[in-house]
């Protein structure tokens, strides 16, 4: 497993990996698939510089998604990111996750950023217990704040300090 920073190239297979989760109501709060039109000026926030994007291959295919992204847009959170990590269905369960967490600490230097917050639906065990896996607590807990497919859905806040 690889990372490599995504180009615009990499937005329709980045969008069709981010589209996959939308049926189950467990990861995203979008409700229908997005497009590559819709999702192209928040591809260009990601910034090698600070906020970067990243697409995970595996055998030099792409096969995942790493973005950091800011947490609030206010100078004072300016090292404090909100991280997102999608794997193509084929290849979730495989321990890819763990692989791409793994690299977050060497990017993390590389881009000046010290805090990392995950936004992980209740309902997503899987996710919660990889970010806990990787040394990530519980910072917040919102209950019942989203609807997904007529049932309402906690959001566990994890974060990290490095």
């Amino acid at each position: 497993m690889t990372l490599r920073l995504a180009t615009m190239s990499d937005l329709p297979i980045i969008i069709d990996i981010y589209n996959q989760t939308i049926p189950s109501h467990e990861v995203t709060a979008d409700l229908k698939p997005v497009t590559v039109d819709q999702r192209r000026a928040w591809f260009l926030e990601h910034t090698p510089e600070h906020y970067p994007m990243w697409v995970v291959l595996l055998d030099e295919m792409v096969v995942g998604w790493l973005s950091f992204s800011p947490f609030y847009g206010r100078a004072a959170y300016a090292k404090t990111t909100e991280i997102a990590i999608y794997l193509d269905r084929s290849v979730q369960g495989k321990g890819l996750g763990s692989q791409v967490l793994k690299q977050v600490p060497i990017q993390l230097a590389k881009v000046g950023l010290t805090a990392v917050i995950a936004n992980i639906f209740s309902s997503n065990l899987p996710s919660i217990k990889l970010f806990k896996k990787f040394g990530y607590e519980q910072w917040g807990f919102l209950p019942a704040v989203a609807e997904l497919n007529g049932r309402s859905n906690d959001l566990v806040i994890m974060g990290k300090h490095y």
